[in-house]
């Protein structure tokens, strides 16, 4: 056998134990998982926990393997929203004369949901608005960066709570493609198949009892393409004004981009007889300016939405400290004493038993949001403890797991079960 794994080596080196030479669906092991909330998949996928890390293991032809594995460490050096890869193992011996397939090894993205489970399981009032809207952006992120999918679906998607909304990431890679730019038909091809996947798998949930009654399968597939063309449209057209317009509509233009949840990469003027054309280069990774800012001021690393959601209030704490102290705080002072005074004295009231409910940046966020509905319920600032408090007493327990391995069934007691 050959195993091909990418650093860091020492994660590699606990996962080659395992009993590769055997057909996947027969391992028989204690570090095999069962994971409640996994996703739909033609082929056999089982889950591994190895020195305290879940890896996802999917048995695929070795030449599809070698592709897949390649694209998604292309994917994650670009920094876009998709599983990480870890490593392949190909080569594998005959079983009883017949070959094997290679077996791919992807981290098990933590708090992540299948789209069946965000239904089942209510973590959204509107899951099919916010679920559409994630995979559209997801597409629009994938398409900018040059990757043709081929296979865009919600079982092909996995979703994680993101300071209010929900973030889709790409889970499965077997038929993409990654091209230097995307040709409109080659983008059409991915939106339209996937309006007929969603809605298919809409009628799949509606068969179930699992979709809200208002919920029209075949109206949530048209809207698909109209949304992801809206977004595209925004990201990516031209536009022409007069030279004393060009500062206010440059900067409106940026703001915009910004607001949608990108980057701006670069910005082309050129002077035509009709006035400027303005050229926007949108950046094709992940969204990272307040994650990137949030870092460096705290250590905390979040997705960007979760980002933005603390540094906002990192930002009025800073206000409440030289109000409070007659005297500027400056900034790394300031979040400093945030992480420590705020952020993790609030954090410390969530009990272990409770950790796996939602990412700790998600779980101060929903704090804050509650703090709010309390302060306008009392008509007065009620305070972070007080909301942290109130919330992991009678919020926390109420909220569905986004991150535990469970013995099989959705509504197993166990946190982690590990099938010998």
């Amino acid at each position: 056998m050959r195993f091909i794994f990418r650093p860091p080596a020492a994660h590699a080196a606990g996962l080659v134990s395992l009993p590769w030479e055997q057909p996947l669906e027969d391992w028989v092991d204690d570090r095999i998982l069962e994971v409640a909330h996994r996703g739909i998949s033609r082929h056999v996928v089982r889950f591994v926990e190895v020195d305290g890390l879940v890896y996802a293991l999917k048995e695929i032809d070795e030449r599809l393997a070698r592709r897949e594995y390649r694209l998604l460490g292309e994917l994650e050096a670009m920094g876009m929203p998709a599983v990480s890869v870890l490593g392949v193992c190909v080569e594998r011996p005959p079983v009883d004369g017949i070959e094997q397939d290679a077996v791919l090894v992807t981290r098990f993205l933590d708090y992540s949901m299948s789209y069946r489970y965000v239904f089942s399981h209510g973590h959204t009032s509107r899951p099919t608005d916010q679920l559409v809207d994630a995979m559209v952006e997801l597409l629009v992120r994938l398409h900018l960066a040059g990757l043709f999918w081929g296979d865009c679906s919600l079982s092909n998607t996995l979703f994680r709570p993101d300071a209010g909304s929900i973030a889709a990431y790409l889970v499965d890679a077997e038929t993409a493609e990654m091209h230097q730019v995307l040709s409109d038909g080659q983008r059409r091809f991915d939106i339209d198949y996937a309006a007929e996947r969603v809605g298919g798998e809409l009628f799949d949930l509606q068969h179930g009892g699992l979709l809200p009654a208002d919920v029209d399968p075949v109206e949530i597939a048209a809207e698909l393409p109209r949304r992801y063309n809206a977004l595209w449209e925004e990201l990516t057209r031209e536009e022409r004004f007069q030279p004393d317009e060009q500062r206010f509509r440059v900067a409106e233009r940026v703001n915009r981009i910004n607001e949608l949840g990108f980057d701006v990469d670069e910005i082309e003027l050129i002077t035509t007889p009709d006035g400027t054309l303005l050229r926007v280069h949108t950046r094709v990774a992940e969204a990272g300016r307040h994650r990137d800012q949030l870092f460096a001021l705290t250590g905390l690393q979040v997705t960007e939405n979760q980002a933005r959601r603390l540094l906002n209030d990192l930002v009025s704490y800073r206000g409440y400290l030289e109000q409070k102290e007659g005297r500027p705080v400056p900034e790394t002072v300031a979040a400093h004493r945030w992480r420590s005074e705020v952020y993790d004295r609030v954090m410390a009231f969530v009990p272990e038993s409770l950790a796996d409910r939602l990412a700790p940046a998600e779980v101060f966020h929903e704090i804050l949001e509650h703090r709010w509905f309390l302060s306008e319920r009392a008509g007065k600032d009620v305070g972070t403890t007080a909301a942290a408090r109130s919330y992991v007493t009678r919020i926390l327990p109420r909220t569905p797991s986004t991150l535990t391995v469970l013995p099989g069934e959705d509504d197993a007691p166990a946190a982690v079960s590990r099938r010998a």
